[in-house]
């Protein structure tokens, strides 16, 4: 009962404290007149990712740094295969110019980044400092394309998050201090009692801890990036549905994995099964956005639902695999490695007569 309470309460902070932490933050940064295009692309990407940072750091300071690594792989792959699917399945989303250009491109190379620091089995303070660095460049980057951002964009985000000439109070901005405070500090709360309670049932079933941060723990530290993409997605707003999602991964491994081998001791440990089947499968679902993006400039139905189909493939092998079933990994492994690929020449195949037509 006390683990099942912990697990159910720590996912409820955790979501709640997101929510308060964006909002807040979302308010202030453009009550002091930061733009609201670099509001959307970190505040808002990066808040709904501060669920798997406070998780990850917490669980490398209790000595559980398997669950850090598997939370922000699992969770990088969760965004994209359940995420964008369950969107797209709600309605087809747009894919912005950018995110083609820019963003998924340097998804791509960080999400390849990885593997090679951890090589060596770990992830050192050196290695999460080159990373939380990029994290700050990338930001910088934003703040600068910024300056060229069109007023459409700028009325966006400020309907978005409601800010008016009205609210640019020191009473407004005291209430979103308190937002911000206050959603810190649900953040650490839930971040202890849910990396807890997994521990309690990887402990109990005899499941590592890796395979718990994969599933439990990133599926639960992923519940805001869920609720933000599939509202935007019902609401209209389809291209911050996608964008959500690729910046919550581009800040899952530079920030959550910079920062957690940073400030742990020791650094971070890769386990050989994360090597070996986990951040690959995080690699090709990275690759594989980039040519259903640039096809059409969205993602349809159909291939929100292959999205889905795969994650479900995937936490299928999660399970056999931690049953023991010693064929399961393998096939699946050939599985993935041929699917992926193989939904993008579809895709490429499916989407050019459409861009003919257009031309």
């Amino acid at each position: 009962m006390l683990t099942t309470f912990l697990l159910i309460a720590g996912l409820v902070l955790l979501v709640a404290g997101a929510e308060f932490l964006v909002r807040g933050a979302a308010k202030l940064a453009v009550s002091f007149g930061i733009s609201p295009l670099v509001v959307g692309l970190t505040v808002v990407a990066f808040g709904t990712s501060s669920p798997e940072l406070a998780v990850s750091v917490g669980a490398a300071f209790a000595g559980e740094a398997d669950i850090a690594v598997g939370n922000v792989v699992g969770s990088n792959i969760f965004n994209i295969l359940f995420i964008l699917g369950l969107s797209a399945l709600v309605a087809p989303l747009f894919v912005a110019q950018q995110l083609i250009r820019l963003d998924v491109p340097i998804m791509i190379g960080i999400s390849l980044l990885l593997p090679i620091l951890g090589l060596d089995g770990r992830i050192g303070r050196l290695d999460g400092l080159l990373l939380f660095t990029g994290v700050i460049a990338y930001t910088v980057f934003l703040i600068r394309q910024s300056r060229r951002e069109n007023r459409a964009v700028q009325d966006e985000y400020a309907q978005e998050y409601a800010v008016g000439p009205e609210e640019q109070t020191p009473l407004a901005w005291g209430k979103d201090a308190a937002y911000i405070a206050g959603g810190v500090v649900m953040l650490v709360l839930g971040s202890r009692w849910l990396v807890s309670g997994a521990v309690s049932v990887a402990e109990y079933f005899g499941v590592s801890e890796l395979v718990i941060g994969l599933t439990i723990v990133a599926m639960g530290t992923s519940l805001p990036e869920v609720a933000t993409s599939v509202v935007a997605s019902l609401k209209g707003e389809r291209d911050i549905a996608v964008g959500n999602v690729v910046g919550s991964n581009i800040f899952n491994i530079l920030a959550v994995v910079g920062l957690t081998a940073t400030v742990a001791p020791g650094g971070v440990p890769v386990a050989l099964d994360a090597l070996r089947f986990d951040i690959p499968v995080m690699i090709m679902v990275a690759l594989a956005c980039l040519p259903i993006f640039v096809t059409h400039h969205s993602i349809s139905r159909w291939e929100g639902g292959l999205f889905l189909a795969y994650y479900l493939a995937y936490f299928t092998h999660i399970v056999l695999a931690s049953a023991g079933s010693a064929a399961m990994p393998k096939l699946d492994s050939v599985v993935f490695a041929l699917l992926l690929p193989l939904t993008a020449l579809i895709a490429l195949v499916m989407h050019r007569p459409a861009a003919e037509e257009r031309a």
